[in-house]
């Protein structure tokens, strides 16, 4: 199976995991609250949401084994064209025609991007003052992020809270790239590598932001803002870390930003109407 395909499958699973979680974030107590961890940890919808998660990941980390980030990670993007029709089964998500146009556009800028691209294949590994730049840039771009958003209304707060795990989920995917090419040295090769420790750490920010962001109640801004930093963060570290570098003529390279360009108005369309992240919690959710 080729890096697109299982990337393709793991954002399906992405999409169902993080509806799944919504749905029981939004049972459970406040995340700043000590009872948010045993509520959601004991809720077997959002447990759900997690194995669907988990699975997502396993795929994602096999296509990055396979190909470049600057590749794998736009089509993980795609996982909100998944999750509006889920939201909608699942949540009680109202879609309204500007979400679904959105979601057009994701996946036409998607499909030209990839169609022009053609990254070098880079490198598997980086000297670790490039890795120490890279995490301090991260965690400084996340931060700020959070420390903004907590002080917004919901819309705004759900979508700044959505970038700033974006961004660490972005981080974890690079982090990951290093990781799966330690694997197959065996479990000292895996305790000692330092990529071990940064994807666990990245996988615990990242998870409590997308909670947070998930909690607020707005799906869409969430959804769509995290699917916009997640791939940016990702194909600049691909750039930055790993030396994946597009070979194009300049047509192709004016063609692949426009490409970008339409996904992430896509995406912010989606992400736009308010009325589209409202979710009804049933009784049978808690």
């Amino acid at each position: 199976m080729s890096a697109g395909e299982l990337a393709l499958i793991a954002a399906i699973l992405f999409a169902l995991g993080v509806v799944l979680q919504q749905r029981g974030a939004m049972a459970a107590p406040s995340a700043t609250s000590r009872g948010f961890l045993r509520s959601v940890a004991t809720n077997p919808v959002w447990l759900g949401g997690a194995a669907a998660q988990l699975c997502g990941w396993v795929a994602q980390a096999v296509a990055l084994d396979r190909g470049q980030l600057f590749v794998v990670q736009p089509i993980i993007s795609l996982q909100i064209v998944f999750a509006l029709p889920l939201g909608v089964v699942l949540t009680g998500q109202h879609v309204h025609r500007r979400q679904w146009l959105g979601a057009i556009a994701v996946v036409a800028g998607l499909a030209v991007f990839l169609a022009v691209s053609n990254p070098s294949a880079g490198r598997d590994s980086a000297p670790r003052a490039t890795w120490v730049l890279a995490s301090l840039s991260v965690a400084v771009g996340a931060s700020l992020l959070v420390v903004v958003g907590r002080r917004q209304q919901a819309v705004t707060k759900a979508a700044l809270l959505g970038a700033a795990a974006g961004v660490v989920f972005g981080f974890q995917a690079a982090v990951t790239k290093v990781f799966v090419h330690v694997v197959p040295d065996g479990v000292g090769a895996i305790l000692h590598s330092p990529s071990t420790y940064a994807m666990i750490a990245s996988a615990i920010v990242g998870f409590y932001l997308c909670q947070a962001s998930l909690q607020v109640g707005v799906l869409a801004p969430s959804v769509a803002t995290m699917n916009i930093a997640t791939p940016a963060t990702s194909m600049v570290l691909g750039r930055v870390v790993f030396l994946e570098v597009p070979s194009r003529s300049t047509g192709g390279t004016i063609a692949s930003l426009l490409a970008l360009t339409l996904l992430a108005c896509g995406l912010l369309a989606i992400s736009g109407h308010e009325a589209a992240g409202k979710m009804r919690v049933s009784p049978s959710a808690r």
